[in-house]
C-alpha cells in the first residue's frame, strides 16, 4: 500500500479491502447488533465480535472514529511527555488495532519503530487486525504481535514503556476494571493511556481510573493540567472531548446517514512514570467566538474551572484564541497571556 498517504487514508483505504464481497446487508445487520451491545450496559463475558463478518462491520464502524481519537489523545499527550519516545507498546484489548495505528503513526519519526503488542480475547478480531496492520506499510504494525488473552483481572502483562487501553473498560466488570488498570499501571514503565465514550458513564470510569493511576504514583500528562483532584462537581457535568472523523463513502453505506463526517466524543487520561509538563490550562469547551471577543472555557493549573474573555486588544493572544479548538492547551506556545 502507499505508504506516503496520511494514514487516516490508509486506514480507510484498507478497510474497504477487507470489506470488500462482504454484502452490504450483512455489514449493517452486523453493524446494528453491535450498535445494540456497546449502548449497553451489561458487562460482557465473552468476545462480541462473533466471526470474519462481525469484525469487518466492526472495523468499518469504530475503527476511523476509534483511531481519531487516539489519535487526538496521543497528540496532546505528546505535549505534555515532550521529545520522550517509546520503544515498546502494549495495547490490552486492541481488537483490530485501531489505537495500535494512531501510535505507529505518533512516533512514525522514531529512530526505531514502536515494538507492539495488541491483546484481545477474540481471534477473529486479531486475525483481521494483523491482515490490515500488514496492509498499512506502517513498520511499527507490521512488525506488531497480535495475541489472544481474556482482558481482566486475571491478564498478566509483561512490561512496556506504554500502555493504552481504549474503549475496554466499559466491557468490564467494575472488579476487572479496578484490577485492570492497577495491572496496566503497574507493567507501565513510561506511560498509561486510557480512553472511555465521551458520556457521563465514559467520564466517570476515567475517573476512576484517574484516581488509581495517581495512587500507583504516576502524573497526569493530559488533559488536566495538575494531578488534583478534578474540579468538577460529581453529577453536575462531565469532561469530555470531540474529535472530527471522515465517513468515506463505505463507511456511510455500512454506518448509514449521509455526512462526509462525523464527531467522536471521548474522555481520557493520559499518566507518566517521569516528570510531564501538563498544559497550564486546556479549553474544555467549543470556543464561543463572538464579535470582537472570544470566550474559552478552561480547566486550569489552580485546580479549578475558569472561562476567560479574550478580546482584540490581547493581539496576538487574541488571533491564537480564535483559531483555539476544545481540547488544545492555553495559552499556546508562541502567545503571551494577557494581563
Amino acid at each position: 500500500m502507499n505508504h506516503s498517504l496520511p494514514v487516516p487514508d490508509v486506514l480507510r483505504s484498507a478497510l474497504a479491502g477487507l470489506l470488500d464481497g462482504l454484502p452490504p446487508s450483512q455489514a449493517a445487520g452486523a453493524v446494528d447488533r453491535l450498535i445494540s451491545h456497546y449502548r449497553g450496559v451489561v458487562p460482557t463475558h465473552a468476545p462480541v465480535l462473533r466471526d470474519r463478518s462481525d469484525v469487518a462491520a466492526y472495523a468499518a464502524y469504530r475503527m476511523p472514529a476509534t483511531f481519531e481519537a487516539v489519535r487526538s489523545v496521543l497528540d496532546a499527550f505528546r505535549d505534555a511527555a515532550g521529545p520522550w519516545t517509546p520503544a515498546t507498546h502494549t495495547d490490552i484489548g486492541g481488537g483490530t488495532g485501531a489505537a495500535s495505528w494512531a501510535v505507529a503513526e505518533a512516533w512514525e519519526d522514531a529512530d526505531t519503530p514502536v515494538a507492539t503488542t495488541v491483546l484481545d480475547w477474540a481471534e477473529p478480531a486479531l486475525a483481521i487486525g494483523r491482515e490490515l496492520a500488514e496492509a498499512s506499510g506502517l513498520p511499527g504494525l507490521r512488525t506488531a504481535r497480535w495475541e489472544r488473552a481474556r482482558i481482566g483481572s486475571a491478564l498478566t502483562l509483561e512490561s512496556a514503556d506504554l500502555v493504552t487501553v481504549s474503549y475496554v473498560l466499559n466491557e468490564l466488570t467494575p472488579d476487572d476494571r479496578r484490577t485492570l488498570v492497577d495491572t496496566a499501571a503497574a507493567a507501565a514503565t513510561g506511560a498509561v493511556v486510557i480512553v472511555e465514550p465521551g458520556t457521563p458513564d465514559g467520564y466517570a470510569r476515567i475517573i476512576e481510573a484517574r484516581d488509581r493511576l495517581i495512587a500507583a504514583g504516576l502524573r497526569v500528562a493530559a488533559p488536566c493540567p495538575h494531578s488534583a483532584a478534578c474540579p468538577i462537581e460529581p453529577g453536575t457535568d462531565w469532561c469530555h472531548f470531540s474529535a472530527r472523523v471522515s465517513r468515506s463513502s463505505l463507511h456511510r453505506q455500512v454506518k448509514g446517514g449521509s455526512l462526509a463526517y462525523e464527531d467522536e466524543k471521548f474522555s481520557y487520561v493520559a499518566a507518566t512514570r517521569f516528570t510531564p509538563e501538563p498544559a497550564p490550562a486546556r479549553v474544555v469547551r467549543r470556543p464561543q467566538i463572538r464579535k470582537g471577543q472570544v470566550l474559552l472555557d478552561l480547566c486550569t493549573a489552580e485546580e479549578q474551572l475558569r472561562r476567560e474573555t479574550v478580546s482584540k486588544r490581547h493581539g496576538a493572544l487574541y488571533r491564537a484564541a480564535r483559531d483555539a479548538e476544545w481540547g488544545d492547551p492555553w495559552p499556546p506556545h508562541s502567545a503571551q497571556s494577557p494581563s
